[in-house]
């Protein structure tokens, strides 16, 4: 009887982990649909632009989630679990991993731009960036403000 509740409970909680995961999933999906749309909108992107555009942004957002999430939070969570254990060695093997992110984070970037050079003006590139930007503060103060009604 007791491996029954046992595997009751597994199977509960199996399925609240899946569940968080697929909204976490929907959220994101939401959330790059609202981002197309407003860089679509700021850049005034030509059906021509737009076609050779998307691709490569698209490719180059999931390279840097990539790097900018799964690989720093990886580090995050060896420092956490080892923070008042880490030993010197370990820091400084854990501080040239990030450095290295870093640097391959940059490369990315460098990259991305490059291609982007022989779609857009470089104008729109720039014009980029700062949509990029506006599109983060107007989705953290969307959040901030939802948080606040809440409470």
């Amino acid at each position: 009887m007791k491996l029954l509740n046992v595997f009751i409970a597994l199977l509960f909680f199996s399925s609240l982990s899946t569940f968080a995961q697929n909204e976490m999933k929907e959220k994101r999906e939401q959330i790059k649909s609202m981002k197309v749309a407003f860089l679509t909108n700021e850049l005034d992107l030509n059906s021509s632009e737009a076609e050779k555009f998307w691709p490569i942004y698209n490719s180059f957002e999931e390279k840097e989630f990539e790097l900018k999430h799964l690989k720093m939070r990886s580090f995050i969570k060896r420092y956490r679990e080892g923070k008042d254990k880490i030993t010197e060695k370990e820091a400084g093997f854990l501080l040239n991993q990030m450095e290295t992110n870093e640097e391959e984070f940059y490369l990315l970037r460098k990259k991305f731009i490059l291609n982007l050079k022989g779609i857009l003006p470089a104008s729109k590139i720039i014009k980029l960036k700062k949509s990029e930007e506006d599109f983060n503060r107007k989705l953290l103060l969307q959040y901030r403000n939802r948080g606040q009604r809440k409470e």
